[in-house]
């Protein structure tokens, strides 16, 4: 259809025409590759307790031979629903950093080996382990999700947002603030705290 565009003349009703027909089927794919996104991320998330996944580089891979496939998947908004379902459902949803090296490193005895080709399909450890890629990478990213989010005893290993102390603030700590408030919200005004007035 796109060729059949480039062939007519600019300005001519046949033209239009084209264009709408193109648009259309544009229209079509991207409705069907949304579709399978949203089942599939359904029963992801419906199936299982916790979901990660790899943060990939989809702006390099799509420099690569693989680039229609890449975008084809649609990987940041499949990821996207991932999450969304993952909170609507109450899973667990992590994001493992892109260089972690999910492929290369044995599951048995976390040996890292040297790059490989996209031809390799499935590798040996010298520890005497036979691996397929995608299983080994996929062992890889749930223990690295797991090891991100949780510590041994299953507490969160990042601590909340702690706010700054009033020196550190980016403000001189004298300047007072505005006296505008609500009534019965506490401001500060000339250093005290003072209970708001109505006016």
């Amino acid at each position: 259809m796109q060729q059949a565009l480039s062939r007519k003349r600019r300005g001519s009703q046949n033209r239009k025409k084209a264009v709408v027909r193109v648009a259309r089927a544009h229209a079509r794919v991207a409705d069907t590759r949304r579709d399978w996104q949203h089942k599939l991320s359904t029963t992801i998330t419906r199936e299982n307790q916790a979901v990660y996944v790899e943060d990939l580089a989809v702006a390099g891979l799509g420099r690569t031979r693989l680039a229609k496939s890449v975008h084809d998947a649609g990987w940041a908004s499949f990821t996207a629903m991932l999450e969304y379902k993952a909170a609507k459902y109450g899973r667990a949803f992590g994001r493992v950093d892109r260089f972690f090296p999910s492929t290369r490193m044995c599951s048995q005895c976390g040996r890292i080996n040297d790059t490989m080709t996209l031809n390799v399909r499935s590798w040996n450890c010298p520890c005497g382990t036979t691996h397929d890629r995608d299983v080994n990478a996929a062992i890889n990213v749930l223990a690295a999700g797991q090891a991100e989010s949780l510590n041994d005893r299953g507490a969160h290993v990042r601590p909340g947002h702690v706010p700054a102390a009033r020196r550190e603030a980016v403000t001189h700590p004298d300047t007072a603030c505005s006296t505008r408030s609500v009534e019965g919200i506490s401001v500060l005004q000339g250093g005290e705290d003072v209970k708001a007035r109505a006016s």
